[in-house]
């Protein structure tokens, strides 16, 4: 069974996808990262983040004042030894000894609270988006659309790229900015040519960097995240359609789907690889350099007895580190390629599915929609309806009335639009025009034609979509036989036996333990989509007489003649935007294609304007 988050992405223009890419630090790129990340520095966790940050920092400040000394003493080391002191050299290895002392557990528990602020971040920013993506039924909308995909893939595995990336560079950057300071002044102390030198090296490199990797490498991780994720849903979709695609045989098939994918991954990782290739190359390059540089410049001094050679250690060592300071953005630009790729597929999605992340749009002429209000009935007043982005009409100007107790039958060949009505109805579908009233929702059921199960207790199962209910066991094994499924329970292992009762029951069952999910809440509301299907006529009548005896007001998709006398008018829908209402005791099914048709002794029940009160 398809899950709404697991649906089949559509192609959007490529130049729509490209308008996302930025290169790394651009203003584009930053605003992205702003409209991601704000939330939570400024929401209700604020103080916890805040703390967080601080600590690290004050750990960071820590280990670069301890790389400092440590970098001095090395050199200590380096001059008592060409200098042939011995007093000096384990004066300075001692020295050397405390500093490790501290700088090993300071270094380990800095990365230790780096994670534990990642951790919590994800925590925070998941729970946003999934209350964003399950509000207002936005996982249903996003089902068709084409704005958007994988949005199951974003928030399972973007946002804790995000979070993970964000937290690492901004500690990466504040480190850099501490290492640049400190070890400068080291730098400066010695050689003010090696300074000079190495803010020149830094940015070329920088610039290079930005100029000839930026967009393409960005562009290149940001498919790649697609194909992935492309992929991973075509084997979900295998393993979720097993069975269907077993009968069929359609292994074929399948694989050549699997196969064209597939390749799209391997095509476009080759295409990155190559493109890293050269960045590699680029910074193996830039890099290397640096173990040499110093030395050459500095070799003069040394040669001329102007320096120690312990001098000219510490200042390879500071240069080095004030190298690796400035050339952050060098040394880290691939993962900061694949980095800025998520944050445009979060931004992305937050646009549509977190209202204060909505971005300012020009006014615009409003969509045709169908009203929906909540009354004490349900009543279609001039409603007219089409499919999501089409102009389609499926229904024209139907206006009807069901009172309590009525039963509602909705007929018509296949594709005139009856599951359409119900999706109406229920509030998923609001393309037309007109007005819907319909009871609270808390007072509405619907029973699908494939009932949905989760993979937990035969209890939640049945209290279904609750969480808890007040009925006790022995209410809801009796509720389990009257639906015709005494011996579930037993043979299942009890209430709280856990399967994947997708597989364990046959359809028939499960759509007999979808009725109970009605009994167990007593709706004043039943909207079935050919609930019975899977049942014999005797279950069948026996289900949908318990129903009706319940008070309850029904509206059905059905297509057997039994079903009639369980229902007091019948609504049919012609094809077109046609449509016409009868009486259920003046009606019959044809035989032929079991669409059900007006008896001659009366025609349709419709006035002049389209309306028509059921009761």
């Amino acid at each position: 069974m398809n899950t709404p988050n697991s649906t089949s992405p559509k192609a959007a223009p490529a130049a729509a996808r490209k308008k996302r890419l930025a290169p790394p630090l651009s203003l584009a790129a930053w605003r992205q990262f702003i409209s991601v990340a704000k939330p939570y520095w400024l929401g209700n966790e604020k103080g916890k983040a805040w703390t967080l940050l601080l600590l690290l920092i004050v750990l960071m400040l820590v280990d670069t004042r301890l790389a400092v000394l440590l970098n001095n003493q090395t050199g200590e080391l380096t001059s008592a030894l060409a200098g042939k002191d011995a007093g000096r050299f384990w004066t300075a290895v001692r020295a050397c000894l405390v500093i490790l002392a501290v700088a090993i557990p300071t270094y380990a528990f800095y990365y230790y609270m780096r994670d534990v602020f990642a951790n919590q971040w994800r925590r925070w920013l998941t729970g946003r988006f999934l209350d964003g993506y399950l509000a207002d039924r936005k996982y249903y909308a996003l089902r068709a659309s084409s704005d958007i995909d994988n949005p199951d893939q974003r928030i399972s595995e973007d946002i804790n790229t995000f979070t993970g990336r964000s937290i690492n560079f901004l500690l990466i950057f504040l480190g850099s900015f501490m290492q640049l300071v400190a070890f400068s002044a080291v730098l400066w102390s010695i050689s003010q040519v090696l300074v000079a030198v190495l803010v020149a090296y830094a940015v070329v490199g920088t610039v290079v960097a930005l100029w000839v990797f930026g967009t393409p490498l960005i562009q290149l991780n940001f498919w790649q995240l697609r194909r992935e994720a492309d992929f991973r849903f075509s084997l979900m979709r295998l393993r979720e359609n097993a069975e269907s695609i077993a009968f069929y045989r359609g292994e074929a098939q399948e694989r050549a789907h699997i196969d064209g994918t597939f390749t799209k991954v391997i095509d476009n990782f080759a295409r990155l690889i190559r493109k890293q290739r050269a960045l590699n190359l680029f910074q193996r390059t830039f890099s290397q350099f640096t173990l040499v540089l110093p030395f050459v410049i500095l070799a003069g001094a040394v040669l001329a007895g102007e320096l120690e050679v312990g001098q000219a250690t510490r200042a390879a060592g500071a240069f080095a580190a004030v190298l690796s300071a400035v050339g952050v953005i060098v040394d880290n630009f691939e993962s900061l390629s694949r980095f800025v790729a998520g944050i445009g597929r979060l931004q992305a999605l937050s646009n549509l599915v977190l209202p204060d992340a909505q971005p300012a749009q020009a006014a615009a002429a409003p969509a045709m929609r169908i009203e929906l209000r909540e009354g004490k009935h349900l009543a279609l007043e001039g409603v007219t309806l089409s499919p999501p982005e089409s102009d389609r009409v499926l229904i024209k100007e139907l206006s009807l009335t069901l009172k309590p107790g009525d039963a509602l039958l909705i007929t018509g060949a296949s594709g005139c639009g009856k599951s359409s009505l119900l999706r109406a109805i229920a509030g998923l579908w609001d393309r037309g025009c007109g007005t819907i009233q319909h009871p609270p929702i808390e007072h509405v059921f619907f029973l699908p034609q494939q009932p949905y199960l989760q993979s937990s207790t035969l209890r939640s199962q049945l209290i279904y979509p609750s969480v808890q209910t007040d009925l006790g066991d022995e209410a809801l094994l009796e509720i389990l036989d009257l639906v015709h499924l005494p011996h579930l329970a037993e043979r299942a292992g009890g209430l709280d036996a856990e399967h994947d009762w997708g597989k364990l029951l046959s359809v028939g069952e499960q759509q007999r333990l979808a009725f109970g999910r009605v009994l167990v809440h007593r709706p004043d509301f039943v909207i079935l989509d050919e609930a019975t299907s899977a049942l014999d006529s005797g279950n069948e009548a026996s289900l949908y007489a318990r129903l009706r005896d319940s008070g309850a007001t029904l509206i059905s998709i059905a297509h057997r003649a039994g079903v009639l006398r369980h229902h007091t008018h019948v609504l049919h829908l012609e094809g077109d935007g046609g449509w016409a209402l009868h009486d259920a005791c003046d009606y019959r099914f044809d035989d032929d294609d079991g669409v059900a048709a007006p008896a001659d002794v009366a025609p349709p029940a419709r006035t002049a304007a389209g309306a028509m009160v059921a009761g």
